[in-house]
């Protein structure tokens, strides 16, 4: 009996372990943000509260180039109720590998590295609420589907515990 519980916690504390982006080093294709954010772009979004409840669809328009290591992402939003919204990144990929974007709404700088087919970026962000300012954390995960498709789910935490998730799917145009 001693040892079915010894199993079964171990089962249980691996299967609540979070990957790691090291996790993905093997995946393929191999996503490099120059190349996929590169030119113009659409997404297609939603966002569901902390009981998995639609709450907005949105698209996204993207027009995004790079110089050298440094990208410009400009991002227009329209949410299905009407709202226009606008969000300009600005991503360094620094020497090591790693990215570093700021933006309007970005609290400080979001902090993202890639492996394989993946990007996993963390960063602050303030949003608006019921018409009020909340800053939230954001732990954010792409995931490469081909060279023209990319899938991003975002968990949105407050004080640590989940409010909310954001999915967007996102291809380049030809």
């Amino acid at each position: 009996m001693k040892n079915w519980l010894v199993v079964t916690f171990i089962f249980l504390l691996v299967g609540c372990s979070s990957p790691q982006i090291s996790d993905y080093q093997n995946t393929t294709p191999k996503l490099s943000l120059e190349d996929f954010f590169n030119g113009k772009l659409t997404a297609h979004g939603m966002v569901l509260d902390y009981n998995n409840k639609l709450t907005r669809r949105f698209t996204v328009a993207i027009d995004a180039h790079w110089q050298d290591n440094i990208g410009i992402i400009d991002e227009r939003f329209t949410y299905n109720d009407g709202e226009i919204a606008f969000r300009k990144w600005q991503i360094e990929r620094l020497p090591d590998g790693s990215y570093e974007g700021k933006a309007n709404d970005i609290i400080g700088t979001a902090i993202g590295r890639t492996s394989g087919s993946m990007l996993y970026w963390n960063y602050h962000m303030e949003i608006m609420v019921d018409g009020e300012p909340m800053e939230v954390f954001l732990d954010d995960w792409m995931y490469l589907i081909d060279d023209r498709h990319l899938l991003n789910k975002s968990t949105i935490m407050k004080y640590g515990i989940e409010v909310g998730e954001v999915f967007l799917s996102i291809e380049k145009s030809l």
